[in-house]
């Protein structure tokens, strides 16, 4: 992402908490988690959704699914594998009312905001390409013997490999990336060789839609989807920029609101089951689940939108997908015991609250297996906006800063990659780094097929490079303020957990 805005589409991450694990206490079943769907009557007025979190048990499922119809709602989909039901209702009471329901495990709202959304958001100015700087970069690549006309501008892969890495091995076309996120416009040229229209969908509002194209982006202003997939797979084929991982396969789980470009719970679920099901090999979340930017387990509607999400991508984990997540743009140290959420939540009013990371989940970035990615910029050094913390952060990952100006044609310190209808830009924040790493994991699945994603996991970590904790105090932004605290020790820290990814490492 960009700036605040950016910091949607990027999530906060955190390690496996144990207190999480302990406090939702369950593991659903594996098999195949296909949506059965059930048409009850609609109810009449404003609706807000929710969800409802089971047991898995068909009896269990079918008495709550009449429940829900007896309280007013109806049911939009449900999940029987991992006992999730998506459902709408006008009825103001319809949670607490299936909290008492025997075999329902956690239920609540998934916004505060109608369905009917109002309004539009901005999820930051990207920077596009502009033809001097095209010019440039065509005449610096070719000079230097690059294979894509704009590669001299792409000092991240540079900076992890990745260019030295492709000519040993670019991935394999057996490897799937799905890019969770606002939609990816697979017409753009350096992403049609790459892209597999079998294993992507629109699941917005909680039900897979495969048709054709509605997995791509509402409008072109729904860059997000569409940078982060070039930052992983953009072809090597002399047309413009070339991902981390340019031989893999690559895919769009749309689950953004076309209007309101929310990422609410529901559709997260969708996006997780369905990626699960057609074989997807690694997820990038370039996220956090709305409108909660930490969802508090001592709040029974948030409580809920945890139980619902860390179902559906436990089964992802289960089938053997690797979750890869951003770990934010606020800064926030996700190892204290005290943040200020002030952004919460999103769909309406916001209230300024203090809250413990520890107790109060971003999601998904801080549920258990998942993958937690920080931001570097050309230095490699942490990236001024990057969250971190000891114990939190997995792996770090280029994804721009703005302050750290590389030598290269365009002189941004931005991530340059795909945007919709042909263009090319440039993006900063951890929603950069987390495909960057996506794509490293790639790589790594290519070379050892039989990993599942706690080997991969380990696997990354294992290949990555650490700096170490700074020895000056650290100053981001260069206002001569330090802007955080840097914990641990030249293995594994708070600022890069156990380091910045390499893809050439990863190939060799």
């Amino acid at each position: 992402m960009a700036h605040l805005r950016s910091r949607r589409r990027l999530a906060l991450a955190v390690p496996v908490v144990l207190s999480l694990t302990a406090s939702l206490g369950f593991l659903p079943g594996a098999a195949s988690a296909a949506p059965r769907t059930t048409t009850v009557r609609a109810a009449a007025g404003p609706e807000l959704a929710y969800v409802v979190n089971t047991r898995t048990d068909r009896h269990t499922i079918s008495a709550v699914q009449r429940a829900i119809t007896a309280a007013g709602g109806t049911v939009v989909v449900t999940y029987d594998r991992i006992g999730v039901i998506v459902v709408h209702s006008s009825n103001p009471g319809f949670a607490q009312t299936l909290r008492a329901v025997r075999g329902v495990q956690s239920a609540g709202a998934s916004r505060t905001a109608p369905l009917t959304p109002a309004g539009t958001t901005d999820e930051g100015a990207a920077q596009y390409l502009t033809k001097t700087q095209a010019a440039k970069a065509r005449s610096a690549s070719a000079a230097a013997g690059e294979s894509e006309p704009l590669e001299a501008d792409q000092w991240d892969l540079r900076a992890i490999g990745a260019d030295r890495a492709a000519k040993i091995d670019p991935g394999s076309r057996s490897v799937t990336v799905a890019v969770i996120d606002t939609g990816v416009d697979d017409t753009h040229p350096d992403l049609a060789p790459n892209f597999s229209a079998a294993q992507s969908a629109n699941c917005v509002g909680g039900k897979a839609d495969t048709s054709y194209g509605a997995w791509r982006p509402a409008n072109p202003d729904h860059y997000h989807g569409t940078h982060v997939a070039g930052e992983i797979a953009a072809a090597r084929n002399g047309i413009g920029v070339a991902g981390v991982a340019p031989g893999v396969k690559v895919s769009a789980i749309k689950v953004a609101d076309p209007v309101s470009e929310l990422f609410y719970p529901e559709s997260v679920v969708c996006a997780f089951v369905f990626a699960a099901d057609h074989g997807v090999e690694v997820t990038n979340n370039s996220y956090y689940v709305d409108p909660w930017l930490y969802n508090c387990m001592d709040d029974p509607d948030q409580r809920a939108i945890v139980d619902a999400v860390d179902r559906a991508q436990r089964y992802a984990q289960r089938k053997g997908t690797l979750n890869v997540a951003s770990a934010g743009n606020s800064n926030d140290d996700l190892d204290s015991h005290a943040l200020v959420d002030a952004s919460s939540p999103d769909d309406s009013t916001a209230v300024t609250r203090t809250v413990d990371p520890h107790e109060c989940f971003d999601v998904p970035t801080q549920l258990p297996g998942v993958v937690t990615v920080g931001a570097t910029g050309v230095t490699k050094a942490k990236s001024y906006y990057s969250s971190y913390g000891d114990g939190v952060i997995d792996v770090m990952a280029p994804g721009g800063d703005k302050f750290r100006i590389p030598d290269t044609p365009s002189k941004n310190g931005r991530i340059l990659s795909t945007m919709p209808n042909g263009q090319y830009g440039f993006l900063q924040g951890t929603s950069m780094a987390s495909p960057h790493v996506a794509g490293v994991a790639a790589l790594l699945k290519s070379a050892h097929p039989w990993a599942g994603p706690a080997v991969l996991t380990a696997l990354l970590k294992a290949q990555a490079d650490n700096p170490g904790c700074p020895t000056a105090p650290y100053d981001g932004d260069g206002d001569g303020v330090a802007d955080a605290t840097c914990v641990g020790g030249k293995r594994v820290n708070g600022f890069y957990g156990f380091g910045i990814v390499n893809a050439l490492r990863a190939v060799k």
